[in-house]
């Protein structure tokens, strides 16, 4: 156990903690969305708010968070941007906000969620949406 307050870690260290405190396969769920995430989009900075893992370039991007059932893949901007491949599948009737829920087996497209991860970074940048 470490004496090192949550107060003195970097948010990367507390998203590190996080993920490798979830022992089933949230775990590693979580592990491979950050990685895709940074894939996408290597500008994106990591923050820790509201105990959440969350990814931002120029304001909000995506949030990741483990659930007793389900891991969520929050899309800040989520309803502006377009989904080809129909990942979205929560939060549809929120007035800004998508989701992508993913639960344990669920097949995860990377490209297609780092599709939405550049374009909500696009978004934030000032461009157009995909």
């Amino acid at each position: 156990m470490t004496t090192e307050s949550n107060d003195s870690m970097t948010p990367s260290q507390r998203i590190t903690g996080y993920i490798s405190g979830l022992a089933d396969w949230r775990g590693p769920l979580l592990a491979r969305l950050r990685a895709l995430i940074f894939e996408a989009a290597p500008e994106i900075a990591e923050d820790w708010k509201w105990d959440t893992p969350v990814y931002a370039f120029r304001g909000n991007v995506v949030a990741i968070a483990a659930f007793k059932d389900h891991v969520k893949f929050n899309f800040f901007k989520g309803a502006a941007l377009a989904d080809p491949h129909g990942l979205f599948n929560a939060g549809l009737d929120a007035k800004t906000l998508r989701a992508i829920d993913l639960h344990e087996g669920d097949a995860i497209d990377a490209p297609a969620i780092q599709d939405l991860v550049r374009a909500a970074v696009a978004l934030n940048a000032g461009g157009k949406k995909k």
